[in-house]
């Protein structure tokens, strides 16, 4: 029975093996004829321009793939791009910032090394700024030796302020250009004073300046550090810069003038400064108070420091009534 099935096989194979090979002899045989030949050179003719147009429009579609590949390749570039720009612009804005107050921390450094006071260096991490209020808040306070009155100043020794509240670790230093703020100025040319007091804006204001007085534009201003009687002492001291004359306001008939000054410290963005320890202003300890001098002119006993009191004006005592003078009626 197997034998059977096989032989049935083979017969199969063999008569599709013949076929094939009659099909190829034909196609052969018709290949060559003349006939044949032209009919297939008709088609390719025929068909050459559908060709054509098949294989350019399948060369558009993949252009148009591969350009839309490109463009979304292209879109994620930019994006990534985009934040690279994003992140060194902002990089290069902070390094911008730590240069500046770098700069500024150098310029104080060297400062308080040629500063004759002695000083503690801040550095600034809060600012109050209303309009006619400027406070700022520094990172220091009485652990360090700062105390209420200290003089505060930045970069050139410039004047910035003094100290009006503080704590163990921080300080509130109210402004030169706070309204409440008043320091006794002093002209660099003339030596003339004036009181310099604070306002809205950027300038601040000299007043009181005797109407004589020539004033220059760009005229640097001091703090005058004026000491009067009984060891009373100005809360800043001598020779800190203040500003420099831009405007001055004269009126023919007064006997003052007003001068306008630009701060010769960034008030409003300095972020490292000075406090000076060692100048106290105002009166000072009572054991070192100065006590009027000896009626003679004499010291008193140890070195206590004094002065001579200003005479006090006695009333005149009116002349008596004499004998002949008409009594006085009540």
């Amino acid at each position: 029975m197997t034998t059977t099935i096989s032989t049935k096989q083979a017969r199969r194979r063999g008569l599709v093996f013949a076929i094939l090979v009659a099909i190829t002899f034909l196609l052969m045989a018709f290949s060559s004829n003349p006939a044949v030949m032209e009919l297939q050179r008709g088609l390719q003719f025929a068909l050459t321009p559908i060709q054509d147009t098949i294989s350019s429009v399948a060369q558009n579609a993949s252009d148009i793939a591969g350009a839309l590949g490109e463009i979304d390749q292209l879109r994620t570039e930019n994006a990534r791009l985009a934040e690279e720009n994003e992140r060194l612009t902002n990089e290069n804005t902070r390094l911008e910032a730590l240069k500046a107050e770098n700069d500024q921390l150098t310029a104080l450094l060297q400062l308080q090394g040629d500063f004759d006071h002695v000083t503690v260096a801040v550095r600034v991490i809060g600012r109050e700024m209303l309009e006619t209020r400027r406070i700022v808040t520094i990172d220091k306070g009485t652990d360090v030796g700062l105390a209420m009155g200290d003089v505060v100043v930045v970069q050139g020794g410039a004047l910035a302020g003094r100290i009006t509240d503080i704590g163990s670790n921080f300080a509130k230093v109210t402004l030169i250009s706070d309204a409440s703020s008043t320091v006794v100025g002093q002209l660099a040319v003339s030596g003339e004073t004036g009181d310099i007091v604070g306002q809205a804006g950027s300038v601040l204001v000299m007043r009181n300046i005797a109407a004589a007085v020539e004033i220059a534009i760009d005229e640097e201003v001091f703090t005058a550090g004026i000491e009067v009687a009984g060891g009373i002492r100005s809360p800043f001291p001598k020779g800190l810069v203040v500003g420099s004359v831009v405007d001055v306001e004269r009126d023919a008939n007064a006997v003052v003038q007003t001068a306008y000054l630009a701060p010769a410290a960034n008030l409003d963005s300095f972020e490292v400064a000075l406090v000076i320890t060692d100048y106290d202003g105002g009166l000072p300890a009572p054991d070192e108070q100065a006590v009027p001098c000896g009626t003679d002119g004499t010291v008193p006993d140890g070195e206590v420091p004094c002065y001579t009191p200003a005479p006090t004006a006695s009333p005149t005592p009116r002349p008596k009534p004499s004998a002949s003078s008409p009594a006085a009626t009540p």
